[in-house]
């Protein structure tokens, strides 16, 4: 069992994949191995496990992400406040969502978030971003047909945790070819937070 971490500082990050992709996506395996020693746990949803292809609906995916907190805070004997959660596109939405509702968590890390469908930006999922009181780093293309700049800059506003937005130039929804910069953005943002946490 692993020492537990003092309070206050990021004690793991829990990733999930998008709608289309599973645990080993390449941002997200290429994300655990930048980050070592830090806890990495890459998960699965329900609908993935089972070999489908439709996801669950939300309510079904956010208790998966509930459970899969719990599971790594306990097996790595951490506070369950310590662990930063998110992923990309839904499996990043879901996390937000879960920690709206009351998940315990000491960030949100969110690329590509889906703001709304392609083409249908009256449909936006911002309902419970006002419920989001931890730090959020949100990592997006600046061509994502799932929400502009703009549109997600004014959406955003709404959250009371610290919000930070890192844009990657010509970048869509894939973020194809931009790990390097991802990696990069979510190390720095990660650092910044132990340094809030300990100054």
């Amino acid at each position: 069992m692993a020492a537990r971490r003092r309070k206050g500082t990021v004690g793991a990050l829990l990733l999930t994949p998008g709608a289309g992709a599973d645990r080993d996506h390449h941002t997200l395996v290429a994300l655990e191995e930048a980050l070592e020693p830090l806890p990495v746990a890459r998960v699965d949803f329900p609908y993935r496990k089972e070999g489908r292809r439709a996801p669950d609906r939300a309510p079904k995916l956010i208790a998966c992400v509930v459970e899969e907190a719990g599971a790594l805070a306990e097996s790595r004997s951490i506070d369950p406040a310590s662990i930063v959660l998110g992923g990309r596109s839904m499996g990043g939405r879901m996390c937000s969502m879960a920690v709206a509702e009351g998940l315990p968590a000491a960030g949100l890390v969110l690329i590509s978030y889906p703001l709304h469908p392609p083409g249908k930006p009256e449909k936006l999922r911002t309902e419970h971003l006002p419920d989001l009181r931890v730090p959020c780093l949100f990592v997006s293309g600046t061509k994502d047909p799932f929400g502009t700049p703009d549109e997600i800059e004014a959406a955003t506003a709404t959250i009371p945790g610290a919000v930070t937005h890192v844009w990657i130039e010509n970048g869509r929804h894939d973020l194809r070819g931009k790990d390097p910069v991802v990696v990069g953005a979510v190390q720095d943002w990660l650092a910044g937070l132990a340094t809030s946490a300990t100054g």
